[in-house]
């Protein structure tokens, strides 16, 4: 397979605006776009009129959707977030996916408000398991990424989560890089999940005491090219999706302008795409 069918970019990690998205993954070459916001606005938030619009530009360039990015247990939840609320911005999210022909959401699995462990993960897992029937109702699939939320924390609570839930719209996509905030190495939490990874994170960085530094990959600390041969040797066909985070950080409200945001973009592609023609031979 090409890079054109296996490569992908989370969007606003391009540009803020679908044109300027559109305009920077065909540049590059890359098949497709995982779709956060537009103009600063989730997909949920966005009305048909929008969501018919951001259909149409995308096909006439070529690109496709396989994943739509929510905010549903993500940094700016906590587990003691309204649950109501969160099952409308599934909804919602399942609405624009569906408009844009995808199947797939990316959630987590809600940061902790303060509460012991045990509890933290009972409610956790309670949360995700209303969000996975609902979603199987809503003709979707939950990708649970190993970022903000409980089961992010490591495999074990990963694989717990996914036993616990026990639904066929819960899976994983896998973000190479989170480890470097979260303590883990990429490889060893990848080699417990790989049956349920569906979808690939791109990024790359350097520990530092203030935390995650991020770079373009292959300069960083993340064994990026032994995670492409890994997931390859085990038979990973999906989509690898950047999000370098070197000039668009939403958690920290951090963000360039539009053309050193473009510029720091395109050279992560460069660089990952060198990675990903060696490691899938």
């Amino acid at each position: 397979m090409s890079w054109r069918e296996r490569s992908c970019g989370i969007g606003d990690e391009a540009a803020p605006d679908l044109a300027g998205q559109i305009a920077v993954h065909t540049e590059l070459g890359i098949g497709s776009i995982e779709l956060r916001t537009i103009d600063g606005l989730g997909l949920h938030e966005l009305d048909e009129a929008a969501l018919a619009g951001a259909a149409e530009a995308l096909t006439a360039a070529g690109l496709t959707v396989p994943v739509v990015d929510t905010p549903i247990g993500n940094w700016a939840t906590t587990v003691a977030t309204d649950p109501d609320g969160e099952l409308a911005v599934l909804a919602g999210s399942a609405r624009a996916a569906h408009a844009l022909g995808a199947a797939r959401l990316r959630v987590m699995s809600y940061p902790n408000d303060g509460r012991p462990e045990p509890e933290w993960a009972a409610e956790s897992i309670r949360r995700l398991t209303a969000l996975a029937r609902e979603a199987e109702r809503l003709g979707v699939v939950l990708l649970h990424e190993n970022c903000q939320g409980w089961a992010g924390q490591g495999p074990e609570q990963t694989l717990r989560l996914l036993a616990e839930v026990d639904s066929p719209a819960l899976r994983l996509v896998f973000d190479l890089g989170n480890g470097l905030a979260y303590g883990y190495e990429a490889g060893e939490f990848l080699e417990r999940v790989l049956p349920w990874v569906d979808h690939v994170h791109v990024k790359d960085g350097l520990r530092t005491a203030d935390g995650a530094v991020f770079t373009e990959p292959g300069r960083g600390e993340v064994d990026v090219a032994g995670c492409v041969k890994q997931l390859e040797a085990y038979g990973y066909r999906g989509r690898y999706s950047l999000e370098p985070h070197v000039a668009h950080i939403p958690h920290l409200a951090a963000t360039a302008g539009a053309a050193e945001l473009a510029a720091g973009y395109r050279a992560c592609a460069e660089a990952f795409r060198a990675i990903w023609e060696t490691g899938r031979d």
